[in-house]
């Protein structure tokens, strides 16, 4: 770059470091949470507010990334499990604080239930392009086969 008298500015050089996204920063923290406290690593229904929780014990965390954090571990398969069969909820030391509503287990579930019907519809799908694509392949063998032979019978010998 110049400036308006001709005289040459250095810019910086920027890092080639990778840089971690928020969403793997979050994964990181998770595995941090479950390694500290076993009710993450168990997937056991979290408290209302252990997000404060976890601010007050480890006030270093960027909120963002908590957040992004909680959000991934509650929209876990194992997580909504659990919340969609449980009746209490624990803090951070897994003592129960709270019921969990109806409310929550249906939610949880119902959540569960669309997962599972987008899974086996995905599969089908899936199951339907390999049948297809099998069909497309042994229809492109035969047509190869009946070029073949008639060549070789109009071949001249």
């Amino acid at each position: 770059m110049t400036t308006p008298n001709n005289t040459a500015i250095e810019t910086p050089v920027s890092s080639t470091a990778p840089v971690a996204t928020p969403n793997q920063l979050a994964r990181k923290l998770i595995k941090q949470l479950q390694t500290d406290f076993p009710v993450f690593d168990e997937h056991l229904p979290l408290a209302i507010g252990i997000d404060k929780q976890l601010q007050q014990k480890m006030p270093e965390l960027d909120r963002k990334i908590l957040r992004i954090a909680l959000g991934i571990h509650t929209n876990s398969v194992r997580y909504l499990f659990n919340v969609s069969k449980a009746q209490k909820r624990v803090d951070l030391e897994g003592k129960e604080v709270d019921d969990v509503t109806e409310v929550h287990r249906t939610h949880a579930a119902g959540i569960l239930k669309e997962r599972s019907k987008k899974n086996a519809d995905a599969r089908k799908a899936k199951f339907q392009a390999e049948k297809i694509q099998k069909q497309e392949a042994e229809a492109a063998r035969q047509h190869q086969d009946k070029l073949n032979q008639l060549a070789a019978k109009f071949a001249r010998s």
